[in-house]
């Protein structure tokens, strides 16, 4: 069954944030990440105190991939990067 790993980014260092964005994908192509939407222009109909300055929508084969990449050595190690200098709601979403 499919999962879906939905982000919702707020950057406020963009400089290094880039640093998150070249590491990242190592763990996402590893666990087969598939990139369904991303992008700046969106628009939040409820719950969000302001708009994210960027939003991403990945597939993945399962919810047990998805959770795996998550948790990947990889993707912590990205992750390090992003937390100091942005702010992400994250979810993963058990596909249908």
């Amino acid at each position: 069954m499919k999962a879906y790993w939905i982000a919702f980014v707020e950057i406020d260092e963009p400089e290094q944030y880039a640093r998150y964005m070249e590491k990242s994908p190592l763990a996402l192509q590893k666990y087969g990440a598939r990139i369904l939407a991303r992008g700046q222009q969106m628009t939040c109909l409820e719950g969000f105190e302001r708009v994210p300055d960027r939003a991403v929508v990945f597939e993945f084969d399962s919810y047990e991939q998805a959770m795996a990449c998550y948790q990947s050595e990889e993707y912590q190690h990205a992750r390090q990067h992003r937390i100091e200098v942005a702010r992400a709601h994250i979810l993963i979403l058990k596909g249908m």
